[in-house]
């Protein structure tokens, strides 16, 4: 047998206030540079300069399928700082986002070219902003206490919700006033990205360097483990019917029911503000109930407004269109703020403190994976249909409502999960 490899100290207390201090400042500017160049700014983008259902599902597919990005970063992790390779990854995103600036002389190019330029720039974004995830859950998962996972993940996210309402009520502003100028908000998001690499460059770092490379293959035999089988199978299935549903509505609200950019931005004010009130208290319900039930209870819960939003696609008026879909918004945020806080929570307690990197990489790329792969195939789907029928907010419904079926098919394999977890401390006690 070969000697065990040996592992780092954990950090003081001191590095873990710091971390976490440096973690709740810096979080906010990157979530708000991650959401401007990922959704629902390029959706709406993309239509503005004439793309079509699977350009825009393709786009949300890159943002997931960006994350398999994290297996050959994950390499590194044993012989570079975790620190250095947050700091280059994310510098690469916010270059890579920089021509989008430009967006104005985008719009006096040729339709197919504008596109392209516009796709290529939010998946060298999305390219960096996955591999610089590969570290930072890692990262936080050094500066936090088992049993303050839920409050403190509820902190750091209910900071960047109220950033992001913030933002939105400002492009939504600006976007009346200068409908598809999507300039000075790329802008901002890139300006937020730089402000972040000034924060991040201090954070403490437990090291997991060891001089032996990670394989891939030792991540995915984490998959053995018949509690992160069934984790997978159910943030997995929920993913992917969250990643179709979100961008498609607001494609539904812009292109049939004639929505413009300010108002349709109403949904992400709804979404972010659902997050803003709801996530400290989700923490805190964790903390002391367990993830478990809140995790599969939530999942049943968006599968029945998903349904709603398949009604809603056949709603008459544009004012109660929009009406509907702002309360669809903010209660699936409530909601999945609910269930990210859980699923966080199962997710750290499956992943070693003192190297947990290969089980939170095998679980952003397998969901990535799920994410990237629905919305591609959904939008070509959806776009097949539309062709194909005239009734198209029919085609809508039945496309809501086979999501929505799909989010709630993740109840059981979560279900399965807590029965396993209880078996298991029966077995330890």
């Amino acid at each position: 047998m070969g000697e065990a490899v040996p592992t780092a100290p954990p950090l003081s207390d001191a590095q873990r206030e710091r971390g976490r201090r440096l973690a709740i400042t810096s979080h906010p500017f990157g979530m708000t540079f991650r959401t401007v160049f990922t959704s629902p700014l390029p959706t709406l983008a993309l239509l503005a300069l004439g793309a079509g259902e699977s350009i825009v599902g393709l786009q949300s597919a890159i943002v997931s399928i960006s994350l398999l990005l994290q297996f050959p970063m994950l390499r590194l992790v044993s012989q570079v700082s975790k620190r250095k390779i947050l700091v280059w990854a994310h510098t690469f995103a916010v270059f890579g986002a920089l021509p989008l600036l430009a967006f104005r002389h985008f719009e006096a190019s040729d339709s197919g070219v504008a596109v392209g330029i516009a796709l290529a720039c939010f998946s060298a974004a999305a390219a960096g902003i996955s591999a610089s995830e590969t570290v930072w859950f890692p990262m936080l998962r050094s500066y936090v206490e088992p049993g303050r996972i839920g409050r403190f993940f509820g902190m750091i996210r209910s900071g960047w919700h109220l950033t992001l309402i913030i933002y939105f009520l400002g492009s939504q502003a600006w976007l009346a006033r200068h409908p598809s100028d999507f300039a000075p908000l790329f802008a901002v998001g890139a300006l937020c990205g730089l402000i972040r690499i000034a924060l991040i460059v201090r954070l403490p770092e437990r090291d997991e360097r060891t001089g032996e490379r990670i394989q891939a293959r030792q991540a995915f035999a984490l998959l053995r483990d018949p509690a992160m089988r069934n984790y997978l199978a159910g943030v997995c299935c929920s993913a992917a019917a969250r990643a179709s549903l979100l961008p498609f509505a607001v494609v539904m609200l812009r292109r049939e029911v004639g929505l413009n950019d300010a108002v349709v931005l109403n949904t992400a004010i709804a979404a972010f503000t659902g997050g803003l009130i709801s996530l400290y208290l989700w923490g805190r319900a964790v903390d002391r109930f367990g993830a478990a039930p809140i995790i599969r209870w939530t999942s049943l819960a968006m599968g029945g407004l998903a349904f709603g939003l398949s009604a809603l696609a056949g709603a008459a008026g544009d004012a109660a269109t929009l009406g509907g879909a702002v309360a669809f918004f903010f209660g699936f945020s409530v909601l999945s703020a609910g269930f990210g806080v859980a699923d966080t929570q199962i997710l750290f307690s499956l992943a070693p403190a003192h190297a947990p990197s290969r089980a939170l990489v095998l679980a952003a790329v397998m969901v990535g994976s799920a994410a990237a792969l629905t919305p591609a195939l959904a939008g070509w789907l959806l776009e097949q249909g539309l062709r194909a029928h005239d009734d198209r907010m029919a085609v809508y419904q039945l496309f809501f409502a086979a999501l929505a079926s799909l989010q709630i098919a993740a109840g059981w394999p979560l279900h399965r999960l807590q029965i396993i977890t209880d078996l298991q401390r029966k077995t330890q006690s």
